[in-house]
């Protein structure tokens, strides 16, 4: 019988590891320049879990992500929290983004972004501060597309900026 309760203990253990929610917290923002329409479109791609969590404590105790029916505020609050937490300059100037939407797929947010009227690219600069205010460990890796060059940053909270010259 001790044998047994041993190997339950052994077995149970390390599975119990696995349960928590995910201990790493990052999100991908992909930035392209499509020169022909004058636009940069933006796709942020986060975790449902952590968004949900950061909507709860800020806005709205009662929302819930990714369900059928989802309260409309969802949208509002989204919206107003990455115009908060995402700047863009373009040129020195600072850029204003029109929110498009957000979808769900798996585990993870897509939210769709886009500025308008950009006809030329000489400097690009970018703070995301997304979920920094939720944890400390967030990290926000940026990846852009302007003028044919790749580029891309892992920004943390002590540095949430980065900026490109063409």
């Amino acid at each position: 019988m001790k044998h047994i309760l041993k190997f339950l203990l052994l077995a149970i253990i390390p599975l119990m590891a696995f349960t928590s929610v995910h201990e790493y917290y990052v999100s991908i923002t992909q930035i392209e320049f499509v020169k022909e329409k004058k636009s940069v479109q933006i796709i942020s791609r986060i975790f449902i879990d952590d968004f949900e969590k950061l909507l709860r404590e800020r806005y709205d105790s009662n929302i819930t992500l990714a369900i059928e029916g989802e309260s409309s505020k969802v949208d509002f609050y989204t919206e107003r929290y990455l115009k908060e937490k995402v700047k863009i300059k373009i040129n020195g100037k600072e850029a204003v983004m029109t929110f498009i939407g957000k979808e769900y797929e798996a585990d993870i947010m897509y939210c769709y972004l886009e500025i308008e009227s950009v006809s030329s690219i000489q400097s690009f600069e970018i703070s995301n501060q997304v979920l920094f205010d939720l944890y400390s460990e967030q990290q926000n890796i940026v990846r852009t597309k302007i003028n044919g060059k790749n580029k891309s940053f892992i920004l943390i909270k002590e540095n949430d900026k980065g900026l490109l010259n063409f």
